[in-house]
Formats: C-alpha cells, structure tokens, sequence
C-alpha cells in the first residue's frame, strides 16, 4: 500500500495543476540518439518533489531522439507516414518516464491518442482530470493523434482539456532570448513576453499553431532550463524563473 503523500504548503502554491511539455531530445542526455535512463531518472525525481507539494502534473513528452516526422532521418518518406511513426516514439519515451517515477512510488498513468491498449490507455479527457484528482501524475503520448500537428500543439491541447493552470516548457537555456544564445553572444533574455511578439518576431518558444492555441485561451507558458535541479518547484511557488509568455507584459 502507498502512503498518501503530505501536502505541504498547498497554500503558498501559485500553480495547483500544470502541464510539463519536455522534448525528446532532453532524455538523450549526451547522447546522439535514443533514452538516457539516467536522465529520465532525474526528470522523474524532478516530478516527484514538485508532485509532492500537492501539484496536479501532467507530462507531454517528444519523440524527436528517436524519431521526428520532419526530420532527416524521415528522408522522403510520406508525411502523414513519417508523423505516426514520430508519435509511437513518443509512446516509448512516456513509458520509460512511467518506468522511472513508479520506481520511485509515484502512481502514473500514460494515455495515448493512438490505440495501443498494452503499453497506455486511450486518451480520454474526463479520466485523465480524474486521475490527476486521484494524486497520479499523467502522461500524455502520441501528440494529438493526426499528423502534421506536434508535440508542441499537442500540449497546449491537452493542457487546455485538463484546464492547467500553465505551460511548463522545459528547454536548455534559461528562457526565450532574441537569438539562439548558443550561436549568438549578444541574445538577450526576456523575463516576459507576449505572444504576439513570439509569433513577430519568430522566437522558437514552441510552434505557431501551439502560440496561436495559448493565445486565444490565454493561457500562460513559462519556458525554463530543465537542467537546473529544483526549477519547476520554484516556478509553481511563484518564483521568477525562466521567461514568462502571456497576454501582457
């Protein structure tokens, strides 16, 4: 039997439920290709302390360090081919995530848009806000279930159904900048943003479909470096991490 999990400072919390948006890419670790268990180790560590205040969590999880429908490793395969297969590498990363946070005894469901009845239940709204009322942490694969729509739009969707409170972009730098700050030294960082500036000035932030989709239900996304321990708990505790995009500066 698992012991109920304490709530602790429930009261200070600005976010009670939120959606995790992490690539694929992020579970690599230094790797070129493929799941570094190490890594989605720390990821689910991650979740369990936020978890454990009492937050609603919900996961959308990539597939592009194993497969990405646009990438190159799609050659010129059909698109809608290509995407679906995209979308079961996404599947493979949330039941490794589900792997790593059961063994830390966190309850876990992954529910997939597409049919694999072995491996995930079928996404459906109404169970997956249930679940995450019974204390579990859901994830979300298979995008949205249609090709040519990724990940990106497929967490502003599901956070919408679920109606979270926030995005949580998780990424490697520390927040939208106006240059790729790896490439460029004089990037600046934004502590806020709005969307419309996102979608002018063609900022990576998450893709125009999944701006567009926050945009109009102004919902708010906090784009962060997963990389630095303790970073989702100190956004849910209203802490200034990262950049913010919303409605208004």
């Amino acid at each position: 039997m698992i012991a109920e999990k304490p709530k602790t400072n429930i009261a200070a919390l600005v976010y009670r439920r939120v959606l995790l948006k992490i690539s694929g890419e992020a579970l690599m670790g230094e790797q070129n290709y493929g799941i570094e268990l190490d890594v989605a180790r720390t990821v689910a560590e991650e979740l369990k302390a936020v978890h454990a205040l009492g937050v609603e969590v919900a996961v959308v999880v990539g597939g592009g360090n194993i497969f990405r429908g646009v990438s190159k490793s799609a050659g010129n395969m059909d698109r809608s081919s290509a995407d679906y297969i995209g979308m079961l590498a996404t599947v493979m990363n949330a039941v490794v995530l589900q792997d790593a946070l059961e063994k830390l005894d966190v309850q876990t469901r992954v529910m997939s848009a597409m049919d694999i009845p072995q491996l995930a239940e079928p996404f459906i709204r109404r169970r997956a806000v249930r679940h995450l009322e019974k204390d579990r942490i859901v994830i979300f694969a298979a995008g949205t279930g249609n090709p040519y729509f990724t990940t990106d739009s497929a967490a502003a969707l599901r956070a919408l159904e679920i109606k979270a409170d926030i995005i949580l972009k998780a990424t490697k730098v520390d927040g939208v900048y106006s240059a790729d700050p790896m490439h460029d030294s004089a990037a600046t960082r934004f502590d806020c943003i709005t969307y419309q500036e996102v979608l002018e000035r063609q900022l990576k932030v998450m893709d125009a479909s999944a701006i567009s989709l926050c945009m109009d239900n102004n919902l708010p996304i906090i784009v962060f470096n997963m990389r630095r321990p303790g970073n989702i708990r100190r956004v849910v505790a209203g802490e200034e991490v990262g950049t913010k995009v919303c409605l208004k500066k």
